[in-house]
C-alpha cells in the first residue's frame, strides 16, 4: 500500500493480517486504518491495535444505521404478518 493509503475493514477480521497492520501503522508505512471487525471479538482491552497511531476502531457496529434498522424491522413485521396469514414472505428452498 502507498504511504497515503488508509486500510478500511468492515467485512471480516481474518482477511487482514493484524500483526502486519500494526507494524505498518506503527512504522508509518500507511496513513491510517479504520477497523470495525477483528480476529477475536470483542477486542481485548490490552490488544496492541488499540494503541496504534492514526486508527479509528469501532466495536463491530458499522452496520448500525437508521436505514439498516428501518429495513430490518419493516421486513420483520412483514414476515410476521405473512406467517400469521399462512403465506410466509421469505422461504428458503
Amino acid at each position: 500500500m502507498k504511504p497515503t493509503a488508509f486500510l478500511v475493514n468492515t467485512s471480516r477480521g481474518p482477511i487482514v493480517d493484524t500483526e502486519a497492520l500494526i507494524a505498518a501503522l506503527t512504522e508509518g508505512r500507511i496513513a491510517g486504518a479504520g477497523v470495525d471487525v477483528y480476529d477475536a471479538e470483542p477486542l481485548a482491552p490490552d490488544h496492541p491495535i488499540r494503541s496504534c497511531p492514526r486508527t479509528l476502531l469501532t466495536p463491530h457496529l458499522g452496520y448500525v444505521t437508521d436505514r439498516c434498522y428501518r429495513n430490518f424491522y419493516e421486513q420483520m413485521v412483514e414476515d410476521i404478518a405473512a406467517w400469521l396469514a399462512g403465506d410466509p414472505a421469505r422461504v428458503l428452498a
